[in-house]
């Protein structure tokens, strides 16, 4: 790469004040805000009467934005993370966070909050990695998934915009960022967007489980040594 007098370029497909925005800036990257997918909801009922379950868990905001007026009253909802919480929108849910927003973290939560077990309604998206189904498999959490919602590209599909890296959030981002990227670096927040990425012959450059301080390690190891020096953020 060229020398740089600024900070290099990523596309992320997220608001400039989103917060993974902040965790690329503080690893000495400029997130330059690229929407090119959009949710798509699928229009899939509830694997089971809402009020027999009981608890709801939500993995993201996008799941938490389709599911919630469907919830009735009083429910309790298990989310991963605040953005997921705050996506709900409702005032009238029992709504519980574990410590870190991670699915894993999730599964805990779940465990303290119900050790007998239970019927739980798990509300995804199409391409979720499923961690929550394989890890309570033959328990006595039971857990139906339901499939509320896709990514696709959006239409009319966005130019990539003038950057030096490109990162994938999503299996289905790698796929389509592969073809667009050319040069550019390419990294990927979990192993299946890096996966993904690989399917389609155009191979991440670097990977990290989806957890911010570990995209900020990623980023920063991989800055152009050029370019400002990155800021200490906590684990």
């Amino acid at each position: 790469m060229s020398s740089l007098t600024r900070s290099p370029r990523l596309a992320l497909a997220r608001p400039a004040q989103h917060p993974l925005a902040e965790t690329v800036r503080k690893a000495g990257w400029l997130p330059v805000p690229y929407s090119f997918t959009s949710l798509r909801r699928t229009g899939a009922a509830p694997p089971m009467p809402l009020e027999r379950a009981k608890a709801l868990l939500v993995l993201s905001p996008s799941g938490a934005q389709v599911a919630a007026a469907a919830l009735p009253a009083g429910m309790t909802c298990l989310v991963q993370g605040a953005g997921t919480a705050d996506a709900l929108g409702r005032e009238d849910l029992d709504v519980h966070l574990p410590a870190e927003a991670r699915a894993e973290a999730l599964w805990e939560l779940l465990q303290g909050q119900f050790p007998e077990g239970g019927e739980f309604v798990l509300v995804r998206g199409e391409r979720s990695r499923e961690y929550l189904e394989v890890a309570a498999r033959g328990s006595t959490w039971r857990i139906h998934a339901w499939v509320t919602h896709c990514e696709a590209a959006r239409e009319p599909f966005p130019p990539l915009p003038e950057v030096e890296a490109v990162l994938a959030l999503s299996p289905t981002q790698a796929e389509i960022l592969a073809p667009l990227s050319g040069p550019l670096l390419r990294f990927a927040w979990g192993e299946a967007a890096a996966a993904a990425f690989a399917r389609e012959g155009a191979p991440a450059h670097a990977h990290c489980e989806p957890k911010p301080s570990l995209l900020w390690a990623m980023l920063a190891r991989h800055l152009p040594s050029e370019a400002p020096p990155t800021l200490e953020i906590p684990c």
